[in-house]
């Protein structure tokens, strides 16, 4: 089974606006699926190669994302303290707003929030993310990062690259793009409310999607209910700790 991680989508009151403000931020390019959905491309060379383009970046209508859960967020890496210092600026100007999400007050790194208040962070310098570029990170937050690993695995077809008992980190086969890191965060709420942003994962053109969800189901993960009306091409689960994520129809 080969799996590619093809999108981190967000939930929001107004896609094209929340598109634009991580843009801006990042300098991908805006693409207009429909009048609900819009998506970021990252940036690809001539000589990057097919993975290159993924995962990207999916804003879809929600007119109540406030009242979800924020276990996902993007960390952003950083050159320099200096560079980190700029770039929080610089989002600030953009309509990021300073955020507490129980971070020390000597914390490293700055939490933001976009405009539609979802929380990420700007990273001091740090050796692991030297080569990712803008997102060095997607971080799922967790009561226990272990026990979700071998699912986001198989889910991801990413290679796990770090495997501590709170710490799990996978990055794409070919050593490119941003990490996908499970963080243990044992204090963290419990509630079961839908998170505002999640992962969209597609089996490649010569698998069965049905194959596929069947085997994320052995995993750990059961099928979800998040109001969609039973004829969506994709498939909505959520994994042991009742995260969401979609399993979208094979891609080439």
């Amino acid at each position: 089974m080969v799996m590619r991680l093809e999108t981190v989508t967000f939930d929001a009151t107004d896609p094209l606006a929340l598109a634009e403000f991580w843009s801006d931020a990042l300098g991908w390019k805006v693409v207009v699926e429909d009048a609900e959905e819009v998506s970021l491309h990252p940036p690809v060379g001539a000589d990057d190669g097919p993975l290159a383009a993924y995962p990207q970046l999916s804003f879809v209508q929600d007119d109540s994302p406030a009242d979800g859960r924020t276990r996902v967020h993007l960390d952003l890496g950083t050159e320099s303290v200096e560079h980190q210092e700029e770039w929080a600026s610089r989002l600030r100007m953009l309509g990021a707003t300073d955020c507490d999400v129980g971070q020390p007050d000597d914390a490293p790194f700055t939490v933001l929030a976009d405009p539609e208040g979802n929380p990420f962070c700007v990273l001091d310098p740090r050796p692991e993310y030297a080569e990712p570029g803008t997102i060095a990170s997607i971080v799922i937050a967790a009561h226990d990062a272990h026990a979700l690993r071998d699912l986001y695995r198989e889910a991801t077809g990413w290679n796990l690259v770090k495997d501590d008992a709170d710490w799990v980190m996978f990055q794409r086969p070919d050593g490119k793009g941003p990490f996908l890191d499970i963080l243990t965060r044992p204090t963290m709420s419990s509630e079961t409310a839908k998170n505002r942003v999640h992962l969209d994962v597609a089996p490649s053109a010569d698998e069965d999607q049905a194959a596929v969800v069947a085997r994320m189901e052995a995993l750990g993960a059961r099928r979800a209910d998040i109001g969609q009306q039973g004829d969506e091409s994709w498939v909505v689960l959520a994994d042991q700790e009742d995260n969401e994520f979609c399993i979208l129809r094979p891609r080439d």
